[in-house]
């Protein structure tokens, strides 16, 4: 089933995505060591027994892939053009092996493309909470939707 048509879209328009994902031990090394990134706060448990936190923290990079990745099929899957970008991405509580993240989405702006008559501008606002309700990242996006094709 396809995405929304960016003519079907209206601001305000949430999306309580249905999809709830526990973050395995794997999604943080393999995202992680796939990056090259090196930091022991993601791979090193030895090393973040004796942190603030007391255990890894799964890689921030991959929770804001994880909570836009999990909108795709509610939001944009088969109607997306192209990802135009992110602003204001936020991580205001860790993420850790084993929390199990919730995602909401909405339209906060819309607005035609000046160089595709064919298109639209959506910008989403995206939400991952963990499973006790408390927010763990957010951000907004903008991307480049297509209309409904004329019949």
């Amino acid at each position: 089933m396809p995405g929304v048509w960016f003519d079907e879209m209206v601001v305000g328009q949430r999306f309580d995505h249905p999809i709830r994902r526990t973050v395995t031990e794997t999604d943080n090394l393999l995202f992680t060591t796939l990056s090259h990134n090196p930091a022991q706060l993601h791979l090193d448990a030895e090393y973040m027994k004796d942190s603030d936190y007391g255990r890894i923290l799964v890689n921030s990079c991959f929770t804001l892939s994880l909570m836009v990745g999990v909108s795709v099929g509610d939001t944009t899957l088969g109607t997306a053009v192209a990802n135009l970008g992110w602003d204001e991405v936020r991580f205001p509580k860790p993420v850790f092996v084993g929390d199990t993240l919730h995602i909401v989405t909405e339209v906060i702006d819309l607005r035609e493309s000046k160089s595709r008559p064919e298109a639209g501008i959506v910008t989403f606002l995206h939400q991952a909470y963990n499973q006790r309700g408390e927010l763990v990242a957010s951000c907004k996006r903008s991307g480049l939707q297509r209309k409904r094709p004329a019949a």
